[in-house]
């Protein structure tokens, strides 16, 4: 599928190895997390035993592991982690989460990332609206993510937004439901099934 010029693809073993590509030219993003941190409650063995990126690895190869890859070319730019809780059941602030909870999400958005060429460039819009694109095609539903809450007035480095910015998620038609830790909010989009 096609997005505002960019070819959106799904995290899949067929996708891997530009995925990796992508994770490898930031050092693993995040200190070498790989995207893995949000798979991990409890951290898992397997995750310590192969190290985060062959276990990413192994979750991909298993379809455990859900992101919609952004593609300029045959280079991947950018993605948007998403999965059912199940799959990504570590988020920041999980007992706060928890005690709020009025209504379950079927799909959250935990993390997305865009090379720091493109950044800037509301690519980081362009990988959640791939993300939702694909969990229409999975039936929709429910979907929350965890932006960043910030003052008008604060300044903050791209590359430490791991989940993007509210006024972000607002514009692509999401609800403010709730703050969650310092600096976080909890935001949902009901999102129809593709026909």
């Amino acid at each position: 599928m096609q997005i505002d010029g960019y070819r959106i693809a799904a995290l899949s073993p067929q996708t891997w190895d530009a995925f990796a590509a992508l994770a490898e030219r930031h050092n693993g993003v995040f200190g070498g997390c790989w995207c893995a941190h949000f798979h991990c409650f409890p951290d898992p063995p397997e995750r310590r035993e192969l190290g985060n990126r062959e276990f990413k690895h192994r979750l991909v190869e298993q379809g455990r592991a859900h992101a919609a890859l952004v593609f300029d070319g045959e280079e991947a730019i950018a993605w948007t982690e998403y999965g059912p809780v199940a799959e990504l059941p570590n988020i920041h602030h999980r007992k706060e989460w928890e005690a709020g909870l009025v209504d379950r999400p079927d799909f959250r958005i935990t993390c997305l990332f865009t090379d720091r060429r493109y950044r800037r460039q509301g690519i980081a819009a362009v990988a959640v609206r791939g993300a939702l694109a694909l969990i229409a095609r999975s039936g929709g539903g429910l979907v929350e993510s965890y932006p960043h809450d910030l003052p008008p007035d604060k300044k903050i480095s791209s590359s430490f937004l791991y989940n993007a910015t509210r006024t972000m998620y607002e514009r692509l038609g999401f609800d403010y439901q709730r703050p969650k830790g310092q600096g976080n909010c909890v935001m949902t989009k009901v999102v129809a099934a593709a026909g």
